[in-house]
């Protein structure tokens, strides 16, 4: 089967945990699976950023990006991010190849229109998953970061959850898992929802009870599921060890999202 794993958050910032979810995709890979792990780098580069004497500003999750934002998004998440999971999953005895979308025009982006404008900020508009069919028939891992280029020749900074979304959607992929810094999607009770229906986001959205980067995550969760993405998960990162059993044993960590 195929999995596309998105990984992003508390992950990519603690070794170890980087090294736990980096064993359980091996895992699925020496299970007979074919895995594509798509990374954001978000604290990263608000970190680089910082350094830069730069503020980092988000609307509905998504970062304002000009030009210098978006040249520094392409040197952590095309660079050290996507080079530092390589290593990882090369450290469990997984080969992996690091690119980003722009590599092989695997994903070609427009820019996103919004108001107020987000500067290069952008959308997927085409796919071309023939990169990432090669990389899988030599038994590796493609990790591809959130950046993608346009067809004007641009490079755009891509939400790491629409990225891994489009993956999913192009590859045919029979799951897609969001490794996170959080535990799930929590409801109005605070307590983590186990199964949430794409036909409740809406109110819950509406009463402010998801919201920021969750907003932006279940969208991407909604294009797979509509698209053909049989199961979507989003799981805590800690959790990564139950990704062999996910399709063939019932998991109470993290929120399943459903499309009925």
């Amino acid at each position: 089967m195929k999995f596309v794993v998105k990984l992003g958050g508390a992950a990519l910032e603690k070794p170890e945990l980087l090294q736990t979810c980096a064993r359980s995709i091996a895992e699925l890979v020496k299970d007979g699976h074919k895995v594509a792990l798509v990374h954001g780098g978000g604290v990263q580069l608000t970190r680089l950023l910082h350094q830069m004497g730069k503020k980092s500003e988000f609307i509905a999750g998504l970062r304002i990006t000009d030009a210098e934002t978006r040249d520094a998004a392409i040197m952590v998440l095309g660079g050290r991010v996507n080079k530092s999971l390589v290593a990882a999953l090369d450290h469990c005895g997984q080969a992996a190849v690091g690119l980003t979308g722009g590599d092989g025009h695997v994903f070609r982006a427009r820019k996103k229109k919004t108001t107020p404008d987000l500067g290069f900020v952008g959308e997927i508009a085409e796919t071309d998953p023939r990169w990432l069919d090669a990389i899988w028939t030599m038994g590796a891992v493609p990790v591809i970061s959130s950046i993608a280029l346009g067809f004007d020749g641009e490079y755009y900074n891509i939400n790491a959850d629409e990225m891994a979304s489009a993956c999913a959607v192009a590859t045919k992929a029979d799951a897609l898992v969001f490794l996170t810094d959080v535990p799930g999607v929590k409801g109005a009770d605070g307590q983590v929802m186990r199964w949430l229906s794409l036909k409740d986001v809406p109110a819950l959205e509406q009463s402010g009870v998801i919201a920021g980067g969750m907003l932006p995550k279940l969208n991407a969760c909604k294009h797979a599921l509509l698209n053909g993405v049989t199961r979507v998960r989003i799981l805590p990162a800690e959790s990564a060890p139950v990704l062999p059993n996910l399709l063939s044993s019932r998991v109470p960590e993290g929120t399943e999202v459903i499309a009925a």
